[in-house]
């Protein structure tokens, strides 16, 4: 199966002109994996048996016409719970949990009549931005073996952009679908925060994170998003908005006329690469000529973003992570003489450098001589920045800019410099302080790698985030070009 002169509905429409099953699709699935994946990494676990097991029966009651999900293959990030399918957050931590139950939005797939192929790569706890963090693998960009595919949810990124599957979920805390998803030039949607649920979401930053879809198309990603969306009670903050068909609008007709869209400064400044700055000047004058309006705006508080975010992770993490100790479950340290033993190794042994590092910070950080030092400032800050963003979406239908200030860089090259790793987040952490929806589209290419362009709405405003990026998506042809495996690009 070329899942890159494929999409949800061609699929779909072979599926129900029984042109391809579901048994056949899901085979060629794992065919696709079984081909690139020693060279691309993606996957952590496959779900084989299960998968052919579900696509048997959809095919026996036959494909639902109506549901144009049905029997579409989909790849799961590996912090999202799985019942009975290894889950490990790409930790030692987890090495070999089995969960007992499903995410909401796993069960939200199963009843979709999607198929779970497997779980992908990611730095482990979604801590990092390059999937080098992974305690199993280092997953590779689609584009080029020798680059980061981006992080934390690269694998998912990277699985979908090489052609292993349609479809993949990932999760963002501060870039971690857009970064890789800019990295592997496809589509990464995050979504406003509370409008999908985080239940079964192994936590890292509890008022930060959201799940949401990465595709190679705006339309197959405003497809899946409408089935994992919606008011969950086992999670208190997901929204009770409705949720719109989100592709229901996607079509010849949908244009950008007469949007006005926001252009900020502090996006194009320095340290942002210049084939990146070129990239996104040039999307802007596409969208004048689709028949928007795009001004140069500011967000002054932007720049203290990145130190805002890590001390407000850190701390949510420090304290999501006390969970793991090496009594109630998860890897558990041998040769301990003591109960105070047992804690030290076990946490010493489970967790790498990156993951410690970010408890000891947020520990540090909510300790009593220093929360009003750090923990309130960074929770001022953002409420600054929330505020920035309201003060430009006032006037603006969205913003625009770039997703990341380079393209992806070679493996190994920031993974010794957490303050470059860090800072490589600088222009997508603000969107999740702010909780709103922020989303990468394929928009150019520096020296053969993909460029990302961000599309940022006011809360729950996917649906014009959707329409911008579809217009923009069939007015150009970024989307349509395929990596050529191992770097030849």
């Amino acid at each position: 199966m070329n899942y890159f002169d494929k999409d949800l509905t061609s699929l779909h429409d072979d599926l129900v002109n029984q042109k391809i099953s579901a048994t056949d699709l899901t085979k060629a699935t794992f065919d696709n994996i079984d081909t690139t994946d020693a060279d691309v990494a993606a996957f952590l676990n496959l779900n084989k048996d299960a998968a052919l097991k579900k696509a048997a029966e959809l095919d026996a009651q036959g494909i639902d016409a109506d549901n144009l999900l049905s029997g579409i293959p989909v790849a799961i990030k590996d912090n999202i719970v799985t019942k009975g399918l290894k889950t490990t957050a790409a930790s030692k931590m987890l090495e070999n949990f089995k969960p007992i139950y499903d995410a909401t939005v796993t069960k939200k797939v199963n009843e979709s009549g999607m198929i779970n192929v497997g779980k992908t790569n990611m730095d482990e706890f979604a801590m990092g931005g390059s999937t080098e963090n992974s305690a199993f693998k280092t997953t590779k960009n689609a584009w080029d073996y020798t680059r980061v595919p981006g992080g934390s949810s690269g694998g998912s990124a990277a699985a979908v952009a090489s052609g292993q599957v349609v479809a993949a979920l990932g999760s963002d805390t501060g870039g971690s679908i857009r970064q890789p998803a800019s990295f592997n030039g496809v589509v990464g949607m995050k979504p406003t925060y509370g409008r999908v649920s985080r239940w079964g979401l192994i936590a890292f930053g509890s008022s930060l994170d959201e799940i949401g879809p990465i595709t190679r198309t705006v339309k197959d990603n405003a497809l899946i998003l409408s089935a994992i969306a919606g008011h969950d009670e086992r999670d208190l903050t997901t929204s009770t908005k409705d949720v719109p068909d989100f592709a229901a609008d996607l079509n010849a007709d949908t244009n950008v006329k007469g949007m006005k869209i926001g252009l900020p400064k502090e996006f194009l400044g320095e340290g942002v690469d210049q084939d990146v700055k070129d990239a996104i000047l040039a999307a802007a004058d596409k969208y004048r000529e689709l028949g928007a309006t795009v001004d140069e705006v500011s967000l002054p508080h932007n720049k203290y973003g990145v130190a805002a975010y890590y001390i407000i992770s850190s701390s949510e993490a420090s304290s999501n992570l006390q969970r793991f100790d090496g009594i109630r479950y998860g890897y558990r340290a041998d040769d301990t003489k003591s109960l105070e033993d047992v804690y030290v190794k076990s946490r010493s042994e489970g967790f790498g450098d990156e993951v410690k590092r970010r408890i000891m910070l947020g520990t540090f950080s909510l300790s009593a001589g220093f929360y009003d030092a750090y923990f309130k400032k960074a929770a001022q800050v953002r409420t600054l920045i929330i505020n920035d963003f309201q003060n430009v979406l006032k006037d603006h239908d969205f913003i625009m800019g770039p997703v990341a200030p380079t393209p992806a860089y070679k493996i190994g090259e920031d993974v010794d410099d957490p303050m470059t790793m860090y800072m490589n987040d600088i222009l997508t952490i603000p969107v999740n302080l702010a909780g709103l929806p922020g989303m990468s589209i394929p928009a150019g290419f520096s020296n053969g790698l993909p460029v990302g362009m961000q599309l940022i709405g006011r809360p729950f405003d996917e649906t014009t985030l959707y329409k911008a990026a579809y217009t923009f998506e069939q007015a150009t042809d970024f989307h349509k070009q395929t990596p050529n495996a191992g770097g030849k690009n």
